[in-house]
């Protein structure tokens, strides 16, 4: 069985067509993916699936559906709720046919966000759970090996400070909240990590991301490149300061120590993991003193974000290749593998002049 990536058109197309070489990925053109037929085409975004010639999955690519959409009066008529983005007719049918030859759900609630936004599309649904959490779960017990390799000593604690992409996020409306966390938490006893979403990358540019944090980085701050699996330092991590982005809310899930600077509700969609963490957890002040903040944080329930997470746990791989074996019309072979840890984190050893 060959597997090939391809990139629709798109502002972060370059980026991830990078990314995907440097993994060691074939990379087809779309002009050409678009002119050949498959047996399985695998997506986790929107753009261009009308185009592809194969049976189709569809997935989240992030904790749940986390993120509203503007209505456009298609499909069925919608609630006082903003439409959720991915689960909405817009997206997943075309000229009032479904695209996909599966849905990938990560909870039993979305089946009835589903059921309101693009009915005709329920038959093709199926429940998987959350491979990614999954991960996270499975590298648990790895955690000590990952903080040695960040550098983070045994009595320190971790502080990661994650930031999805755009004008929303952390990065975005708080680019001081770095420097501040290196000036007022003690060295000897805080390392401090930020977590950009990749869109921040591909957006600005690696070099460019690695200029502006560089007086950071000479101070302290770690930060993972791209290419490196960011779930390492969610495990690693004793404390997130987050946004509305999927980290924060994986990060609850596993048990940290979470602070958020989220923009609003308004950016998340109503039941979601997303909204259930920005009601629960507290909200930082930059402009106050930051270690005070981070020892009287107030807990959220970390069963019940996970439980908005995945309605699967532990059985997102078996589920997910039940469905694309299905979907080949083949026979499973041999054992389903359990999920295994991510690998350990790599730091560039020098900082960009």
């Amino acid at each position: 069985m060959q597997t090939v990536f391809t990139v629709p058109p798109d502002a972060f197309n370059p980026g991830v067509t990078q990314h995907l070489r440097r993994l060691g990925a074939l990379v087809l053109p779309w002009e050409q993916a678009v002119r050949e037929r498959f047996d399985l085409a695998l997506a986790a975004s929107y753009g261009g699936l009308s185009d592809l010639h194969a049976p189709l999955m569809v997935m989240a690519h992030g904790a749940g559906y986390g993120k509203p959409t503007q209505p456009t009066g298609r499909g069925p008529a919608m609630s006082a709720l903003p439409p959720v983005y991915g689960l909405d007719s817009q997206r997943l049918t075309r000229n009032g046919e479904v695209l996909a030859a599966a849905i990938a759900l990560s909870c039993d609630d979305q089946l009835d966000i589903l059921r309101r936004q693009c009915p005709e599309a329920l038959p093709v649904a199926v429940v998987t759970g959350d491979p990614c959490f999954d991960q996270l779960v499975a590298s648990l017990p790895e955690r000590e090996r990952y903080r040695r390799a960040l550098g983070v000593d045994t009595e320190q604690e971790l502080v990661v400070v994650s930031s999805t992409w755009g004008r929303t996020g952390l990065f975005g409306n708080w680019p001081d909240l770095l420097p501040l966390l290196l000036d007022q938490l003690p060295a000897q006893r805080f390392r401090v990590a930020a977590l950009l979403h990749p869109a921040v990358w591909c957006a600005h540019g690696h070099r460019q991301v690695r200029a502006w944090l560089r007086s950071c980085r000479e101070a302290g701050l770690i930060l993972l490149d791209p290419e490196e699996d960011w779930r390492s330092l969610v495990v690693s991590a004793d404390h997130v300061i987050g946004d509305h982005g999927s980290v924060t809310a994986y990060s609850a899930a596993l048990g940290r120590h979470v602070l958020h600077l989220a923009p609003g509700l308004e950016a998340v969609t109503s039941g979601s993991a997303q909204e259930l963490v920005i009601n629960s957890a507290s909200r930082l002040d930059p402009r106050r003193p930051l270690l005070p903040q981070l020892r009287s944080v107030r807990t959220v329930d970390q069963a019940a974000v996970a439980r908005m997470i995945t309605s699967r746990p532990g059985q997102a791989g078996p589920l997910l290749r039940q469905t694309m074996y299905r979907l080949l019309q083949l026979t499973e072979p041999g054992r389903h593998r359990r999920a295994t840890p991510v690998p350990v984190p790599r730091l560039r050893s020098e900082v960009t002049r």
